[in-house]
């Protein structure tokens, strides 16, 4: 996907979600440092990364963004911070710059990315 499409996206997101805008680009920080190499592209009206295959995502909505993990549903989770109910992805709501801490994002993306990309049956 090209890098325009990127950016228009994200100055949508700076004009419509002014709020929320900074948690987003802290939240691609986080996959950035995890995974430098991950591509980026616009799909779904967010942001997914891939490595090379999908392995999450960053979405706004009104109240929050969430960080998307198609195979989320297979993923540890410790911290108890996954939320969804189903067969495959799970999500973790940013409200918050200290919600990308205290909900330990950088962990859960290190951990999506070990992931194999096929979803099991």
């Amino acid at each position: 996907m090209s890098d325009d499409k990127i950016e228009r996206l994200l100055d949508d997101w700076r004009l419509t979600h002014a709020s929320l805008f900074p948690i987003a680009e802290r939240a691609r920080a986080a996959v950035r440092a995890v995974a430098p190499e991950a591509t980026e592209r616009v799909m779904y009206g967010g942001l997914l990364f891939g490595a090379p295959d999908p392995f999450c995502g960053v979405f706004l909505y009104s109240a929050h963004v969430t960080m998307e993990f198609g195979r989320g549903a297979e993923l540890q989770d410790p911290h108890r911070v996954l939320e969804g109910g189903g067969k495959f992805r799970r999500h973790i709501k940013l409200r918050t710059l200290d919600d990308i801490a205290t909900k330990h994002l950088r962990e859960y993306i290190e951990r999506a990315l070990q992931r194999p990309s096929a979803p099991s049956k």
